[in-house]
């Protein structure tokens, strides 16, 4: 199957029983193709539980939640036999019916940009994030278009070793458009807030994209970027005191306690955010931990009072 046909159906109506899914809508509300949530469940066995005779197994809620968590690891740059481990061992907390708030991927949007991404056509993917983002801002164009295009890319290059040019370009005008956004012209709060990846963590397109997102909301940020050094983020703590300071490990030999125990003291205290995959199953007292971008973005305007 090509990728212009995996997810180039439109989405399917709101159903009433959202707590069974089955293999084509999970498919289109991730933006992966059914035959990855078929290897999903044979090769890991994160496939679907709920079974009534006479009808295809269907996912549920729980089914939902633990693939959301394998899809978030895997973007993030988590093998998926490493991604799939922490999945199968996930405790979903999923309020109830809420697969009915969760976006559904606009699919002939991907499609059209992964076809341009896979001829290097720069100026098109382009083109075609900016006027996402005048749409429908940053947040939405991360989740419903840049997450899925670039699991499509990647799901190619493990399929077949080639890809990697169409990453890497897409990578860099991410990283370009969301860039410009992040400048800040009438702030909401005085002192910005520290974002930074730690350790060597190169993996910088999510934190990117939060700096960006909360630029939307008016929040000015100071964005240290990649492989930050910790005596960088201590200069900026003693010397700026942030509000709010977040800590982005993708992988987990980047996610350092050590970097959380030598922050320094000071007062107002700030609130300390920990976000990516990379953090999964570390022992983190006294902090907050975002799953993704939007309760990245509730945890730090909670720390600015907003």
């Amino acid at each position: 199957m090509s990728p212009e046909s995996q997810i180039s159906a439109a989405p399917e109506a709101a159903s009433p029983d959202l707590a069974r899914l089955t293999v084509a809508a999970v498919a289109r509300r991730l933006g992966i193709a059914p035959g990855t949530l078929r290897t999903w469940d044979r090769r890991y066995g994160l496939g679907p539980s709920d079974h009534c005779v006479g009808e295809h197994r269907k996912y549920t809620q729980e089914d939902f939640a633990r693939l959301l968590y394998m899809h978030k690891l895997v973007i993030s740059g988590v093998s998926p036999a490493e991604a799939a481990k922490l999945a199968v061992a996930h405790q979903p907390e999923f309020a109830p019916n809420e697969l009915s708030s969760i976006p559904t991927v606009d699919g002939h949007l991907v499609t059209s940009m992964y076809r341009a991404s896979q001829v290097l056509d720069r100026t098109s993917v382009e083109l075609g994030i900016r006027a996402q983002i005048e749409k429908s801002g940053v947040a939405a164009t991360w989740v419903n278009l840049l997450v899925p295009l670039l699991c499509l890319i990647g799901e190619e290059w493990e399929r077949t070793g080639e890809g990697i040019a169409s990453e890497h370009m897409v990578s860099d005008v991410i990283k370009k458009v969301l860039g410009e956004k992040i400048n800040v012209v009438h702030p909401r709060n005085q002192v910005p807030v520290l974002l930074a990846c730690i350790g060597e963590e190169m993996h910088s397109l999510a934190i990117t994209a939060l700096a960006a997102s909360l630029a939307e909301l008016d929040i000015q940020v100071q964005f240290l970027g990649a492989r930050t050094p910790t005596e960088a983020i201590n200069e900026v703590v003693r010397r700026c005191a942030p509000p709010a300071i977040f800590l982005w490990a993708q992988l987990p030999q980047n996610a350092s306690i050590d970097v959380l125990n030598s922050l320094p003291v000071v007062r107002p205290a700030p609130r300390v955010i920990l976000g990516g995959p990379g953090w999964a199953g570390a022992d983190c007292q006294g902090v907050s931990v975002a799953e993704d971008l939007a309760s990245a973005c509730r945890e730090i305007s909670l720390a600015l009072g907003l």
